[in-house]
């Protein structure tokens, strides 16, 4: 496997400007992008996910069981899966900052109609229209963000980005339980508010995004000349790296490559566990004590997430600072599925069961930023956009079938522990299976490597 050439001008250029640049230059970018992607991201995953809420008053109210409730609210990936490498080719053609815009007004309008559904059938496709209006959302930006970020700061970053998604619950939970608690506006039910009070954001920050947004570092005149060049710089020699060691990917080996789909379904196995949660932890909080008011329920619900927000980055951090990924991944994976299986023996308490589900959730979140890190070690131009796309697309076809089962072992049960013993065993086998992947552990060997080329550099 080859190294970086410490002797090559190129690098030679990038060692002697990175000492003045890289510091005051990420600082920048960070505090330029990073902050209204991960509001964007807040706002996208509360209206995918706020379906956990409204059903604790939807599901009675138009008439459905647990098992269509799953598929209702699982659908929205089966239209995310089939738009989502579509929708990331598109954004290297039109420009990330045209390209978010228009997926934020879509899905915020979709999410937003929903509340105004009446049958099983209506909620089935309005969440498959989201799932078609929101694909390639998280694709683009993950996407966005290599166009900005060496790939010594990508897992940290991701991460950070990431940080979104339990913010989101925190805050949509207690949002949420208010408004089923109080919201009762025009003669409509509290739970379609939730539907559109949450919906509405993802419009306005969809118009704001054309104002704030940028597509490269070229175009950034927040920078100075010297920071652009050292950019632009550090990103180029990466890619010229990344082909050296890996060669050109092809479109249909990034779409349909065996590392891609090995990839996949590790982070399949955490969207199984993370919309299982995202759908039913509101019900299952309640079922553990009726006396509990939505409110109270979206509080307790929210603790969690607040665990999660903190330990994923402290764990990317953690990867980045060692250069490990693979038991960066595995280890939260084991944990979640063994911690899964210990819960039926705690559902007599309710403040041990709540343990246990801050240590899954948070188990759950920490792989994020290690995880994300990887296929960009391998991918790259046009097949990176693909490869990116196809893995999330993928994987997230976990959030139809996790949901879908769950609800449907629910019903054959009556019990929620036969859906948990089904993503246990989801994400204890993909925990095993990322610490063994071969080309996982070359990856880790090519950050090995240009780690200590940087050192020589250095001294």
């Amino acid at each position: 496997m080859s190294t970086l050439d410490v002797t090559s001008p190129a690098t030679q250029a990038y060692s002697s400007m990175e000492t003045d640049y890289r510091t005051s230059t990420m600082r920048k970018v960070k505090w330029r992008i990073l902050p209204f992607l991960v509001l964007l991201y807040i706002i996208a995953f509360i209206d995918r996910s706020n379906i956990g809420f409204a059903s604790l008053k939807m599901n009675a109210d138009i008439g459905i069981t647990a098992t269509q409730f799953g598929t209702a609210a699982g659908l929205f990936t089966v239209g995310y899966f089939l738009f989502e490498v579509p929708s990331n080719i598109l954004m290297r053609r039109f420009g990330a900052r045209l390209w978010i815009a228009r997926i934020l007004v879509g899905w915020g309008a979709v999410a937003t109609l929903t509340g105004l559904v009446q049958t099983f059938s209506q909620l089935a496709l309005a969440r498959t229209i989201l799932g078609i209006a929101e694909a390639g959302f998280f694709p683009c930006v993950l996407l966005y963000l290599t166009y900005w970020f060496p790939e010594r700061e990508r897992a940290k970053v991701v991460a950070l980005f990431m940080v979104a998604l339990p913010i989101a619950t925190l805050t949509a939970g207690p949002i949420s339980g208010l408004i089923l608690d109080h919201v009762h506006w025009m003669g409509l039910a509290s739970w379609r508010w939730v539907f559109i009070l949450e919906g509405l954001p993802a419009v306005l920050l969809g118009i704001l995004s054309l104002f704030v947004l940028i597509d490269g570092p070229k175009q950034a005149k927040w920078l100075s000349p010297e920071e652009k060049d050292w950019l632009v710089g550090v990103l180029a020699l990466e890619e010229k790296t990344k082909v050296e060691r890996h060669g050109k990917v092809s479109f249909w080996k990034s779409l349909s490559g065996v590392r891609i789909w090995l990839l996949a379904f590790v982070y399949y196995s955490k969207s199984v566990a993370v919309y299982v949660l995202a759908f039913y932890s509101p019900q299952i909080l309640k079922g553990l004590a009726q006396h509990l008011s939505n409110t109270s329920v979206g509080v307790l619900n929210a603790l969690p997430y607040a665990v999660a927000a903190v330990v994923m980055v402290w764990w990317a951090w953690h990867s980045d600072r060692t250069g490990e990924r693979r038991w960066h991944v595995g280890i939260p994976l084991l944990m979640a599925g063994v911690a899964l299986v210990i819960m039926p023996f705690t559902s007599g308490n309710l403040w041990i069961s709540l343990g246990l589900l801050t240590i899954i959730t948070t188990a759950i979140y920490m792989p994020y930023g290690p995880f994300w890190s990887l296929p960009s070690l391998f991918l790259t131009g046009s097949s990176a956009a693909v490869g990116l796309a196809s893995i999330n697309s993928i994987a997230n076809l976990g959030g139809f079938i996790g949901p879908v089962a769950f609800g449907g072992l629910k019903d054959m049960t009556g019990t929620i522990y036969a859906g948990l013993a089904f993503v246990s065993f989801t994400l204890i086998f993909a925990g095993i299976l990322i610490v063994k992947l071969r080309f996982v552990k070359e990856a880790e060997a090519s950050i090995r490597a240009a780690a200590v080329a940087e050192a020589g550099r250095a001294a």
